[in-house]
């Protein structure tokens, strides 16, 4: 019932909680790994992370524990994905209000 009164934007801002959630807790993981000597989170899930949303959170994490702030896949890539999806969100928002 619950789903029923929730808007497109309710889900997508729920979406976009739980997948920064997800990408802190595993950046935070991955530098503990890193220090522990534990096995790591491939970097290509960290890229995967942030693909799906977590881009924001997976930087600001980086940078506050600085985790990866000397790879460059990492300093130049997240920015970008961040960038891609903001134009991504421009182009929708622009459409849906052509639409309206």
């Amino acid at each position: 019932m619950i789903a029923f009164l929730m808007t497109h934007a309710d889900i997508l801002l729920g979406y976009l909680l739980i997948i920064s959630l997800v990408a802190g807790i595993v950046t935070i993981y991955d530098k503990g790994a890193a220090k522990g000597g534990k096995r790591r989170v491939p970097e290509n899930t960290l890229l995967l992370i942030a693909l799906l949303g977590g881009s924001v959170a997976m930087y600001l994490v980086m940078r506050m524990i600085h985790h990866k702030t000397n790879n460059e896949k990492f300093m130049r890539g997240i920015p970008l994905i961040i960038a891609l999806q903001a134009l991504m969100i421009f182009f929708a928002y622009r459409m849906y209000t052509y639409l309206s």
